[in-house]
């Protein structure tokens, strides 16, 4: 009896150690799925599997760009449908290194394609999603709005606002979309995104972790991230329990080296330091806090994006420029009269971050 109480005890603090270790965990199986005499897996797992059965596999995109890897033993026609996507999101596709042909089918909202593709018997089929521009390095624009949280069903305003912004390519979320993170409010956040005309790529903040396991996975893909689009690297980082897993920090540390000499773009919910030092809106250790900026620094991070705090600070951690946007509709600070908005964030891919500008909606 001693000794399972002492394997409970133990347990207890593990778990209490690393809150997020089940979430990283989770990231993993991201993006693959098997159906039909097909596997498939999206590399990095930059997109989930909403659903996959025998002739049809529908993706929630968490990247403007990504690739498909399907191993066909039976072949056979596949409808491939992908939400959340780019309006000029473009498919090829490869089998074993042989051009095939895909055709575009309708689809009710410019943020979801779609396409029929032949899929040969006993080949590797590499099919990519990607707009024109992917490679493109000239100047362009994004979005930044977290903390959503109870104001679901009234964001439609900040998303046609976002709507008249021009050239903003997409929206990055730091967290807290929802305000306890069930199925059904992140139902409900899928569909309220009817009215945004860009893609939505997101992180999870707290308010996603009312349900255990949290089915913000499920929804809208890893909590962790990383991707490239003109010319710009994007991290998206799990610090919705107010640390960071030490899974996570090791593809951090991947993600920095391959970002050397470009473009970076850090995102997470919770930021480690709080800029006024007043409130619980910062990482749980003062030392994990140092850790993480010391490697954002030495990673030479041109720009952090954070939510959790209902209000904008403008300031800088470790020398890097960071921002709190928190604007979404959550319940917003006293007296700050800040109210709803979001970022524009204008990037040189060649000169770095060129402005970064507050859009307010109330």
């Amino acid at each position: 009896m001693k000794r399972l109480l002492l394997f409970v005890i133990l347990l207890s603090f593990v778990s209490c150690i690393r809150p997020s270790e089940e979430r990283a965990e989770r990231d993993l199986d991201i993006g693959k799925a098997s159906a039909g005499g097909v596997s498939f897996e999206v590399a990095g797992g930059l997109a989930a599997v909403r659903s996959a059965k025998a002739g049809e596999i529908v993706l929630w995109n968490s990247a403007p760009a990504l690739r498909l890897v399907a191993t066909v033993k039976t072949g056979g026609s596949w409808v491939l449908r992908v939400q959340n996507a780019l309006p000029d999101l473009e498919l090829s596709a490869t089998a074993n290194g042989a051009a095939l042909d895909a055709t575009v089918l309708d689809s009710p909202l410019v943020t979801r394609k779609a396409w029929r593709i032949e899929l040969p018997a006993s080949s590797t089929v590499i099919i990519d999603l990607a707009p024109p521009d992917a490679k493109d390095l000239s100047p362009w624009r994004f979005a930044v709005m977290s903390d959503v949280q109870e104001a679901i069903d009234r964001v439609g305003d900040i998303y046609a606002k976002v709507n008249e912004q021009k050239d903003v390519r997409y929206l990055v979320g730091a967290g807290d979309l929802t305000q306890q993170g069930g199925d059904d409010e992140l139902e409900r956040f899928q569909n309220e995104l009817r009215a945004l005309r860009v893609p939505y790529y997101t992180t999870l903040g707290n308010h996603e972790l009312g349900h255990s396991p949290t089915p913000y996975q499920d929804w809208f893909g890893r909590a962790s991230f990383s991707y490239v689009y003109r010319g710009v690297r994007f991290s998206m980082i799990d610090s919705a329990s107010a640390t960071i897993d030490p899974m996570v920090y090791d593809w951090l540390d991947g993600w920095l080296a391959a970002a050397k000499g470009g473009v970076h773009v850090v995102a997470m919910h919770v930021p480690p330091v709080d800029p006024i030092g007043v409130r619980n809106g910062s990482f749980a250790s003062r030392n994990e806090a140092a850790k993480l900026l010391t490697r954002l620094a030495e990673g030479k991070v041109d720009l952090t994006l954070y939510g959790h705090i209902h209000s904008y600070y403008d300031f800088d951690n470790a020398g890097i420029p960071a921002y709190i946007s928190g604007g979404g509709g959550a319940i917003p600070e006293r007296f700050d009269k800040i109210g709803r908005h979001f970022l524009v964030v204008d990037v040189d891919p060649e000169q770095g971050i060129q402005d970064v500008s507050v859009v307010r909606v109330d």
